[in-house]
């Protein structure tokens, strides 16, 4: 495996996710969080092992955070306008994002999806490139589409979702919360010598949240990957500390 060093500390990984603009729209930020500057700044100053952007934020606000963040760019995305079988389709390169600086690349693969061999091919090929570069892939692996309706957070689907990850090459997988330690427990199982993240999700109550963390580091996650739970938060850097300090208790 490729060394996580720089996305890390002590093997787990505490991420901070600012991918929303793209695939929700402006319904996620208020007149303070749509800056992509108050986000690298919680990024920075709540010591987050990396932030992870689109090419397109990466170009234009990340220079000054250099040396302050680790960078994660999300190779593919999508809108929420098309409501047909989810897609993801690619839009910055391995290449584009070891020129932007990224420690590791970003992928979403929707299991279930009708799309789901071309998003395995392409996510393939990412792979390759990746890791002839000696650059780490997290991979997305959402469960969605007909095929999965309805079963999107089922922990036998996620597990599922898990071991393709795995068995795709991913090196992390982002992985929604299977709901107690005992189901979240399969997934990480499932993922083998990947190490698994959970994602933040919708902005959710504060002591519910920090729970969901606490039983998934104890379920063998290696951390999170969150991003609304904390920018929306009142007191990010106070939330984050609390983050942190779960994570690394275990």
């Amino acid at each position: 495996m490729l060394s996580l060093s720089k996305i890390s500390t002590n093997g787990k990984f505490m991420f901070l996710a600012y991918d929303h603009g793209l695939e929700h729209g402006p319904s996620d930020f208020n007149d303070i969080n749509i800056d992509p500057n108050y986000i690298l700044d919680i990024a920075d100053k709540a010591k987050f092992n990396a932030v992870i952007l689109q090419k397109g934020i990466a170009e234009k606000y990340y220079v000054p955070f250099r040396k302050k963040v680790s960078l994660i760019i999300k190779l593919n995305g999508k809108t929420s306008f098309v409501e047909d079988e989810p897609y993801s389709a690619p839009l910055c390169t391995v290449d584009e994002a070891i020129k932007l600086k990224a420690c590791a690349v970003g992928y979403t693969v929707y299991v279930g999806s009708k799309f789901e061999s071309l998003m395995f091919k392409e996510f393939g090929n990412v792979v390759r490139e990746a890791h002839n570069k000696n650059i780490p892939v997290i991979a997305w692996m959402y469960p969605r589409g007909k095929a999965v309706k309805g079963k999107e957070d089922s922990p036998k689907v996620l597990a599922y979702a898990a071991r393709a990850g795995l068995e795709l090459g991913a090196d992390i997988l982002k992985m929604h919360y299977a709901g107690s330690v005992q189901d979240m427990r399969l997934v990480v199982e499932s993922a083998g010598r990947a190490k698994v993240v959970i994602s933040g999700g919708l902005k959710t109550n504060e002591r519910e949240f920090l729970k969901d963390i606490k039983d998934a580091i104890k379920a063998g996650c290696s951390g999170v990957a969150v991003g609304r739970n904390v920018w929306q938060a009142k007191e990010p850097l106070g939330l984050s500390k609390e983050i942190c300090r779960i994570i690394s208790e275990w």
